[in-house]
């Protein structure tokens, strides 16, 4: 530590099972920070066996039933030029879990705020999920009682991009009874858990093969569910005076009738030769 300047808050993204997969970074980190607030102190200290370190510093729980009262005594060590590490079971700090309150309460204060990058359940299970990962959304935990639940996936229906979620074991068959409702049974996703882990297993299919498989073998451990986005919905058919009407306003713009017809055709999910044909017909009616 120093006198002069404020601490550092550093977020260790821990391993999700394996601990393999945590970077030499976090065991430094670990073994160095001045404090280690972590979500469960006992599987810190045997990450820290398994990674060949011992915290030097001071080790406090820090969870989701202690957040508030552990913030101020954290934001004073930070104050106090003291370095402070915070660590989760599983994953990056403040995403879903504990963090979130002190990585703004310290960014409030003006003390700097980094990580140590590490393995997250989130775009792992959307690598893995075989659905479109170009573009996805992460929506947490949904709600608890099934009416904001349904309430919640209403608002996601029409979603384009892959959703994440994540879920505990007790409560997935109703969240996935609720999507095959609200998204319709042939929705497809995947139900991924215990990820990294010795009984790591992902169910891939349509929301109506995930709610019978669930029902038939309730899975157990760590879930995170990813559901693909909302297919676009069908244009709206438009009839050949609608067609004829977007072409006219268009060339009213300046727009070349041929560069109309395609950007009307493209509206409408039709060929250019549509449109055009579709204009001959309103014309031979008006000459008639």
């Amino acid at each position: 530590m120093t006198d002069a300047a404020p601490g550092r808050l550093i977020l260790l993204g821990a391993p999700l099972g394996n601990p393999a997969d945590a970077s030499p970074r976090i065991a430094e980190v670990i073994r160095s920070a001045d404090v280690v607030a972590a979500e469960d102190t006992r599987r810190l200290h045997r990450l820290a066996r398994e990674l060949g370190v011992s915290p030097e510093g001071k080790v406090v729980s820090y969870f989701e039933g202690n957040e508030s009262e552990r913030e101020s005594g954290l934001v004073d060590a930070l104050n106090a030029g003291y370095t402070v590490a915070v660590i989760t079971d599983g994953g990056m700090p403040s995403v879903s879990d504990p963090g979130f309150r002190l990585v703004r309460a310290a960014v409030d204060a003006g003390i700097p705020v980094t990580s140590v990058p590490g393995p997250s359940a989130v775009t792992t299970a959307l690598a893995v999920s075989g659905l479109a990962s170009d573009r996805f959304c992460f929506e947490g935990f949904p709600p608890r009682k099934q009416g904001a639940r349904r309430a919640a996936f209403h608002d996601l229906a029409a979603e384009r991009r892959t959703m994440v979620f994540f879920e505990s074991p007790h409560r997935v068959e109703a969240t996935l009874a609720d999507l095959r409702e609200v998204f319709g049974a042939d929705r497809q996703a995947a139900l991924c858990r215990e990820l990294t882990k010795t009984f790591e297993e992902v169910r891939r299919g349509t929301l109506a093969q995930l709610c019978e498989g669930v029902a038939a073998d309730a899975p157990r451990g760590e879930i995170t569910l990813v559901i693909a986005g909302a297919e676009p919905a069908a244009p709206a058919e438009a009839s050949d005076a609608d067609l004829a009407e977007a072409v006219a306003e268009l060339e009213e713009t300046g727009t070349q009738r041929k560069a109309a017809m395609a950007e009307v055709a493209a509206r409408h999910g039709l060929r250019r030769r549509d449109v055009y044909e579709a204009l001959l017909r309103v014309k031979e009616g008006d000459d008639g």
